[in-house]
């Protein structure tokens, strides 16, 4: 995600603290963008997950698996 984008994120945040608030066009706005920005972690965490090994106190190694995939 862009650091423009996380940029706006903080600058509706703390508008929306303000008394003033956020205007419906600046909750959709933020709305949208929080779903942007969950979506990019969670690929980025998932892509992380992918290439992390366990070692044993063996050596070896093995890949680290889901709970769903292991099912």
């Amino acid at each position: 995600m862009e650091q423009s984008r996380i940029d706006r994120i903080n600058e509706l945040a703390r508008k929306a603290r303000t008394p003033e608030g956020l205007t419906d066009a600046e909750i959709a706005e933020r709305d949208i963008l929080r779903a942007e920005y969950i979506a990019s972690f969670r690929q980025s965490l998932v892509s992380q997950l992918e290439n992390t090994y366990i070692v044993d106190e063996h050596g070896n190694k093995r890949k680290v698996t889901s709970k769903k995939k292991r099912r």
